[in-house]
């Protein structure tokens, strides 16, 4: 392998990305992914416009349309069915780009499939487990170890590594070894996916209730040849337990359910749609403080290695693609590999760090929470009694603004 590549650690969203658009840049590099085999995790993710615009300048937008649902609007309701405020989304709503509802696996899919392809697939490397750095004025090499067996495989060279190895950064670890635990919200989720005929327009993301007495999060992320859709659904409850953060821990009905026992509206019945899930996964809503910077010398951060948030605002995985672009133009701009990634730091660090503290407190979803406040959780007889049609739209506007992706900002990139 050449001195001069880039290692990119870690196999996820956020490195695939990174790969793809070094490579569209001309620049060589090579990802190690712990994982043996791929195999498709997790449930639904939510492509917003500004990343949905990165993939489609990779050349990607098609192959994400044939797996995803071209979502078209959100819609906030109470927690007795009542709609609070409704507004569109993506093209709908006149970005240039959709925004994607997609099941994470087949996300995944169309980045791994895309990378094998054009960066070939002996630059993929599957079972690689980075254990750390050292790094010296001239490069930096990563350990590694055969995630099977234990054995060591050979250390890697390179101009500079990019940490995209997630919640659990190894690399993140060894920068920062004394960085405090993570930080639960209160809030527990239980996540998974049902088969079902389609509510409302069919491509409308739902949010509804609030967290005191139980909040859903409800959108489809893959339309079947019957007519049927996969619906992703979240279910949020504040509770002061919760355990290890575990993407694929198999989670307990009964330990949620009754929340929603009640939850027969026209539009859908909750507890049947609950009850109809493959599988429910459990994990405890956690981020962790923004760091004081990301980058030592040639190594730096991305994704959820550099700004593990709280999954609210579908906006996670939209900002370590854009991270991905960021650091992609600073190394094909500055040649000097260790300027190049705290140019990148500089770029990204504050407005990652906006996100992360907006998503504790004023996500998209404070919505719900003020006329939950408002209305001391009742019933409303007119929602213009209860909150403007101006105090609506400023909430949602103004995370737009934070996690950069109002259509004036993206028109104007």
């Amino acid at each position: 392998m050449p001195d001069d590549d880039i290692l990119i650690i870690g196999g996820g969203i956020g490195g695939l990305t990174l790969a793809l658009t070094l490579h569209a840049r001309g620049i060589p590099c090579h990802v190690f992914e712990a994982v043996p085999e791929v195999k498709p995790v997790g449930v639904g993710i939510n492509i917003l416009p500004h990343a949905s615009q990165e993939l489609a300048q990779l050349g990607l937008e098609d192959d994400l349309a044939k797996v995803a649902v071209a979502t078209s609007d959100a819609s906030f309701f109470n927690r007795f069915g009542q709609l609070i405020h409704r507004e569109p989304l993506g093209r709908f709503a006149g970005y240039a780009h959709p925004q994607f509802s997609i099941h994470r696996g087949d996300l995944h899919a169309v980045l791994l499939t895309a990378a094998r392809a054009k960066l070939g697939a002996g630059r993929i490397h599957l079972g690689w487990r980075c254990t750390g750095f050292t790094q010296d004025e001239n490069g930096v090499t990563v350990a590694f170890d055969d995630i099977t067996n234990g054995a060591p495989w050979p250390s890697q060279r390179g101009r500079a590594a990019i940490a995209c190895d997630g919640l659990h950064s190894v690399i993140r670890k060894q920068l920062h070894p004394d960085e405090g635990e993570p930080r639960y919200s209160g809030v527990n989720m239980w996540r998974g996916v049902t088969r079902m005929k389609p509510i409302l327009s069919g491509a409308s993301m739902v949010r509804a209730g609030w967290l005191t007495h139980g909040k859903m999060v409800i959108y489809p992320i893959r339309n079947h040849a019957d007519g049927t859709q996969l619906m992703n659904w979240v279910a949020e409850i504040e509770t002061p337990h919760y355990k290890k953060r575990d993407w694929n821990r198999e989670g307990n009905l009964n330990d949620f359910i009754g929340m929603f026992g009640n939850w027969h509206f026209d539009w859908l019945d909750v507890p049947a749609m609950i009850r109809s899930a493959d599988a429910v996964l459990e994990f405890p809503m956690i981020d962790q403080d923004p760091l004081p910077w990301w980058t030592q010398g040639r190594v730096t951060l991305l994704g959820d290695a550099a700004h593990p948030m709280v999954p609210r605002g579908s906006n996670g995985a939209g900002q370590a693609i854009v991270d991905a672009r960021v650091l992609a133009d600073c190394l094909a701009a500055i040649p000097d590999a260790a300027q190049a990634l705290k140019d990148y730091e500089g770029k990204r660090l504050q407005a990652t760090s906006n996100v992360v503290l907006t998503n504790r407190v004023n996500p998209p979803d404070a919505i719900i929470r003020e006329v939950f406040e408002r209305t001391g959780d009742k019933p409303f007889g007119r929602i213009e009694d209860v909150i403007s049609h101006a105090e609506l739209t400023a909430i949602t506007d103004g995370y737009k603004r934070v996690a950069g992706y109002t259509k004036e900002g993206l028109a104007a990139q």
